[in-house]
């Protein structure tokens, strides 16, 4: 059998598929097409985490015996929860509101197919005091469209943060120390792993 069918990372973000690749990992994409949109009252830590837990299920249906992993990353201003902006004038807005404050960043991660499990991460991030030309310039990059909070941490947005308490590749929007943890504890063969068995 193909070693990548054994291992699905249910998710179309190219930044989770390159954090895994970087660690030697072999596995096939298959995105999950679900409703993202939060329940009346739901917070940032439930609603990462339901939708990972969807996200893995759906692909699942379709990889019965495969280590599907999903992930679902929000940004926490309070109980706020910061989505993708929709369009430059958002962006701006939402950067206005992070400048100079700390946020978190949730990430929800589940494995489901040969095993389930699951798990939130949760990194604070505090932004830098930003002038509005600062924040104009970045909104106008357009690399904030695609990115919950507006900011990309690992891109021309990393110079908009002061410092972070907790894992950085949580912020990017797969937090791998956790991640190789999970995928461990289903007992999934990783690189440094296999031939040791």
């Amino acid at each position: 059998m193909d070693p990548t069918a054994l291992f699905v990372l249910a998710s179309a973000s190219p930044r989770r598929k390159d954090l895994l690749a970087q660690l030697g990992l072999r596995f096939t994409v298959a995105a999950a097409d679900i409703d993202e949109t939060p329940m009346a009252g739901e917070i940032a830590s439930d609603y990462v985490h339901r939708l990972a837990v969807e996200k893995a299920r759906t692909v699942a249906t379709r990889h019965p015996d495969a280590w599907v992993l999903a992930a679902d990353t929000t940004v926490a201003l309070g109980s706020e929860l910061l989505g993708k902006p929709r369009d430059a004038a958002e962006a701006r807005e939402m950067l206005a509101r992070l400048s100079g404050r700390v946020h978190e960043v949730f990430t929800g991660i589940a494995v489901a197919g040969r095993a389930r499990d699951s798990q939130v991460v949760r990194t604070q991030v505090t932004f830098r005091t930003l002038s509005p030309d600062e924040i104009a310039w970045y909104a106008d990059t357009g690399e904030p469209l695609d990115k919950a909070g507006a900011y990309a941490i690992q891109g021309k947005g990393g110079f908009l943060v002061q410092g972070i308490d907790g894992s950085p590749s949580n912020v990017v929007g797969l937090p791998l120390g956790e991640t190789l943890a999970l995928l461990t504890r289903v007992g999934m063969p990783l690189p440094w792993t296999e031939g040791r068995r």
